[in-house]
């Protein structure tokens, strides 16, 4: 076990002399916080909201914050999980606070506290084990699937909750831990399982105030060529099933002399600037900060681009910054449904995009579709694949040399959305409509990428589901899918019978604990538009 440990610390190291920015405090009379990622250093390491909470928990002078990752189920040569920036087991920490950004890593925060032989069931645990916090957008917009395996759960922006939060802590974590319990549940935005009956979502007005950038920086991720700023915060398109749209609203921009100071800071690291946020095209300076961005010399590249309006000055400046690769999100196939999930744009304005484009010399788009969207039929996936084969065809006309790439997912109700009621389209139904897309497009040079259907129940699942999942995630010894349906029936939960639910008007949610800021009656009117219904549906 010592020569495992001395391996996993000599890794950690290793990691530590690539990265910049790194932050290490000395633990002397501080509260040692382990912040934990359930995913692997590569892909957490690309993550704003990790990045932020690093910074923010750190900048609290009685803090110490280290990042902890999960790279997958241990081996006899890997069994050791240890804090990157002193190498300590998290025991040692006695605060966790895990920041999840995917339903579908649920499953790695039971293997994170196994692995670190902490029981993960709050009710089995005592005042020796660490305090263990989550947060993020799936829990904020539905903290009961994890209610049993937290002790608190912060509902929204680390920003505006972080501060109260910090000083609830510094204050009572050595003292008894109900009190504690009972003090965090006063915090604004911290739901505590048992203590709370009900939660306001909070978030920053004034994101001007701070900067949301990269703080640590490595090679050893697949942005690791960039320094990442967020441009914008939350959406204001509404698109009817979008989880980040309803848990960041309202949509906040930053100012452009703010945003070019940022850059400044950020070409010190990086020759290229990563612009993120949910809907970046909608940043009302965006081609003016872009221009200003290239003749400081930047190069520039983006989370992903909105169909209409489509910038050339931005793409120009992508495939001048040596961008290959362009990302857009159609989402459907016929018009009729991308006016029903609040998509306003033509197939045209989707050949434009892709002609101007190609036309740039970008090698790669990458298309996002969704199969099984309420009230989809053959018929919009034929329209889906006749789009396809215009944009083939566009693209063999251009010569341009320009592949294309179709991300296909089914549909997944999320909680806090106008289609939270509605449920997945059936297995079978979903596996027919990946089946028309593949036959008809892979032998025409398309890369397709289709999502499990599978996995996508289960996250399904868990975006609406309720606190018995604790104990089903607490229980799972295998993440596979036999493994995942058997323990869910022990629940007296059928894995597709429950994704496919559909919810009514009088249902109780296990989500109700949540104040979101939108209310149930816009939600369900927004469900009735989408079916085109005058009334919203029972």
């Amino acid at each position: 076990m010592a020569h495992m440990t001395w391996e996993a610390a000599q890794e950690a190291r290793k990691r530590l002399a690539r990265e910049q920015g790194t932050i290490v405090k000395d633990w002397g009379g501080k509260i040692a916080v382990a912040l934990v990622y359930p995913n692997s250093y590569r892909v957490g390491m690309s993550n704003l909201g990790l990045q932020t909470l690093y910074k923010l928990f750190n900048s609290h002078r009685d803090i110490v914050c280290e990042r902890v990752f999960w790279e997958g189920r241990p081996t006899p040569q890997k069994t050791s999980l240890l804090s990157l920036e002193t190498q300590r087991p998290l025991t040692d920490f006695p605060v966790l606070a895990f920041t999840v950004s995917y339903e579908l890593d649920y499953f790695n925060i039971v293997q994170v506290q196994k692995a670190s032989g902490i029981p993960p069931l709050a009710a089995d645990r005592n005042e020796e084990h660490p305090l263990i916090i989550g947060g993020g957008p799936c829990l904020t917009a539905n903290p009961e699937p994890l209610s049993l395996l937290f002790d608190a759960i912060a509902i929204g922006e680390g920003e505006a909750i972080a501060p109260g939060l910090l000083e609830v802590i510094t204050e009572g974590v050595s003292g008894s831990r109900e009190e504690l319990r009972r003090a965090l549940a006063a915090v604004p935005g911290i739901y505590v399982p048992g203590e709370s009956q009900s939660v306001a979502r909070q978030w920053a007005a004034d994101i001007d105030s701070f900067a949301t950038t990269s703080v640590a920086l490595t090679p050893d991720t697949e942005l690791g060529d960039m320094y990442l700023m967020e441009i914008a915060r939350g959406c204001g398109r509404g698109c009817r099933f979008c989880l980040a749209g309803f848990a960041f609203r309202p949509f906040r921009t930053r100012s452009l002399p703010n945003l070019l100071a940022q850059a400044r800071v950020g070409l010190t690291y990086r020759k290229r600037l990563g612009l993120v946020g949910a809907a970046v095209s909608d940043h009302p300076e965006l081609e003016r900060l872009v221009t200003e961005l290239r003749v400081m010399g930047a190069g520039v590249g983006v989370s992903s681009l909105r169909i209409k309006p489509l910038s050339e000055t931005v793409l120009r400046a992508i495939a001048e910054s040596g961008t290959q690769t362009v990302t857009l999100a159609p989402e459907a196939g016929s018009e009729r449904l991308r006016r029903a999930i609040n998509k306003s744009f033509t197939g045209d304005d989707i050949l434009s995009a892709i002609d101007k484009a190609a036309g740039l010399g970008l090698r790669q788009i990458k298309l996002y579709f969704m199969v099984g969207l309420p009230g989809e039929t053959d018929d919009d996936v034929r329209d889906l694949i006749t789009l396809v084969r215009s944009c083939l065809g566009l693209l063999e006309r251009r010569q341009a040399g320009t592949r294309l790439t179709l991300n296909v997912g089914p549909f997944v109700p999320k909680a806090g959305t106008p289609f939270q009621w509605r449920g997945m389209a059936p297995a079978d139904v979903l596996e027919g409509r990946l089946k028309m897309i593949r036959a008809d497009l892979k032998h025409k040079g398309v890369e397709i990428k289709p999502e499990s259907v599978g996995w996508s129940q289960v996250q399904a699942v868990l975006s609406r589901g309720d606190p018995r999942l604790g104990r089903v995630l607490a229980g799972l010894t295998k993440d596979s899918l036999a493994a995942w349906g058997q323990a869910l029936e022990q629940e007296g939960i059928e894995l597709e019978a429950d994704a496919c639910r559909e919810l009514t008007a009088g249902d109780k949610l296990p989500w109700d604990v949540v104040s979101s800021g939108a209310e149930t009656a816009y939600l369900r009117r927004e469900l009735g538009r989408a079916l085109g219904e005058d009334t919203p549906p029972a």
